[in-house]
């Protein structure tokens, strides 16, 4: 037996892919190793670089902490929002006080509601849905009404 019925008889065909595969792979992560090569020699030149790599970085001020001037107040709901708001308020309605955000946006989704994750997101900057701390989230019916009057 020669030829293409050899091959087949002995799993030539799968042998030859891992083989392909292994080198191709070997290439592949060579080229990496050569592409960052300059980083290393650079850290090598100048070891305290390395020091700098490892130093703490300084905290970042939380929110609440910031000033009120910095604070950049978003602006109010257009008409076409305030509709979809309302949408996603009889949406909660059909909840339980206590829901999930993923159950939400199903629902909305297959509400057909109008770009339902970026007013989800509206939602939760203006403070209407709000986390419970339990990684839940509730409705904030005063800070809906405030917005939407």
């Amino acid at each position: 037996m020669y030829g293409l019925e050899a091959i087949n008889a002995n799993n030539g065909w799968a042998i030859s892919v891992v083989g392909v595969t292994v080198v191709f792979s070997g290439l592949v992560m060579l080229s990496l190793v050569i592409a960052q090569l300059h980083r290393v020699l650079a850290l090598w030149e100048d070891p305290s670089k390395i020091k700098a790599l490892f130093k703490a970085k300084p905290k970042e001020e939380p929110l609440e902490d910031l000033p009120k001037k910095q604070i950049v107040d978003q602006t109010d709901f257009t008409e076409t929002q305030k509709e979809i708001v309302k949408q996603f308020a009889l949406l909660v309605r059909t909840m339980e006080d206590h829901f999930s955000l993923p159950k939400l946006l199903y629902f909305a989704q297959i509400s057909d509601l109008k770009d339902p994750c970026s007013n989800l997101n509206n939602l939760l900057k203006k403070k209407i849905i709000i986390p419970d701390g339990s990684g839940f989230f509730t409705w904030d019916k005063n800070m809906f009404d405030k917005t939407i009057s």
